[in-house]
């Protein structure tokens, strides 16, 4: 599979977003390429645009003024203001909202990672001027449109590996991969979470997400993680909380109709990007050297079908399901009023759908995802 110099990616097209007088903010996890997607855009965008950083002290100076003459003089002569690491500048959203509100025609890009959100930075003060869009990790409906379905196929042992990462994509060798999937590891993932005031030290954290790790596809127990690192449960759902903020992981609950015999209670975890679960418990063998294949595929399905459904606007609620008895099911999607349901297999075994799935919700479908008929499902 040849990876292309520069990836399309799925918001290439940035023009399409944009409406006048109002912030088109372009949001996600650290180094999945919103800088670079920003760029490519105004290289070749017909607006006059300015661009700035929210690092740049003079930028946070004029934004932090609060001043409608100074944020008026600062976008004159401009047609569209950009403003990368937007998340940098203390009380962004007020600023931006004054600049749509007091600037005809204006139009506003700002590109922020998790913790432009974390920090309520943007919420309140743009309701109704913003248009959100999420970037993850590179998604295969993104590669799709350079590969072929067998590439698609073949580099599946890489990507359960070592991810989706841009970086990592574009690195030769698995050794090269390995070494800066520990960099992005350990530089970038708690940045978000530990510059905010509450979260003081990262050996915790990443205690926690070792323990998540290890537990891919199960359920999880907020008491059992709690008792497993000397924290109150409060603090374990508040770190989990971060984590899902962070896009470092993705929580999947219980599906039920209140019956009795399904379990609801608990929830499952998913990280947004294998290559990163794969550093945090530092293991980069190849496949046929794992015991965690199938872990690996079902979290690797359930995030390329939640990046399907985000790009292409699929509106639905995601769950698992299981009963008492161990009756299960992967993920069940909840969409125009009906229940999907999509058991994964890496090893291709059918299966028929469990009895009481069938019984109890004789409408819904079921469907056995495997190597050979998974990329319907994510692209």
């Amino acid at each position: 599979m040849e990876i292309p110099t520069k990836i399309p990616r799925f918001y290439a097209d940035l023009e399409k977003y944009l409406e006048p007088n109002k912030v088109l903010v372009l949001y996600g996890p650290r180094r999945v390429g919103k800088t670079t997607l920003l760029n490519d855009y105004l290289a070749k965008t017909k607006f006059k645009y300015k661009l700035d950083s929210g690092e740049d002290i003079r930028v946070q100076e004029i934004m932090n003024s609060q001043s409608i003459a100074t944020l008026k003089d600062y976008a004159a002569g401009y047609e569209l203001i950009a403003i990368d690491e937007a998340q940098r500048i203390s009380h962004i959203g007020r600023a931006l909202k004054m600049l749509v509100d007091h600037v005809p025609n204006l139009r506003v890009i700002a590109t922020g990672s998790s913790s432009f959100e974390l920090a309520g930075q943007v919420g309140e003060p743009l309701t109704g001027r913003k248009t959100t869009l999420t970037l993850f990790p590179i998604a295969q409906l993104e590669l799709h449109g350079t590969n072929t379905p067998y590439d698609l196929k073949e580099s599946l042992p890489d990507r359960l590996v070592f991810g989706s990462y841009p970086d990592i994509l574009e690195t030769p060798t698995k050794d090269m991969k390995a070494k800066r999937l520990e960099e992005l590891t350990h530089a970038y993932l708690f940045k978000d979470i530990l510059e905010l005031e509450q979260v003081k030290g990262s050996k915790v954290l990443l205690d926690l997400l070792r323990l998540l790790a290890f537990q891919v596809g199960s359920e999880v127990s907020l008491s059992e993680l709690a008792n497993q690192l000397s924290i109150d449960v409060k603090t374990v759902a508040r770190y989990l909380d971060l984590f899902e903020k962070s896009f470092v992981v993705s929580n999947l609950r219980g599906f039920s109709r209140n019956l009795r015999k399904e379990v609801t209670q608990k929830s499952k975890y998913y990280f947004f990007d294998t290559g990163i679960r794969n550093a945090v418990v530092a293991n980069f063998k190849g496949l046929e050297h794992r015991n965690d294949v199938g872990a690996l595929w079902e979290n690797f399905l359930v995030i390329e079908r939640l990046k399907k459904r985000t790009y292409q606007d699929i509106f639905a609620n995601q769950y698992f399901w299981r009963t008492w008895e161990q009756q299960e099911i992967d993920l069940v999607e909840e969409r125009g009023g009906k229940l999907f349901g999509y058991e994964f297999t890496w090893s291709g075994k059918s299966a028929k759908a469990p009895s009481a799935w069938v019984e109890t919700y004789p409408e819904a479908t079921f469907e056995i995802v495997s190597r050979e008929n998974h990329l319907s499902f994510i692209i």
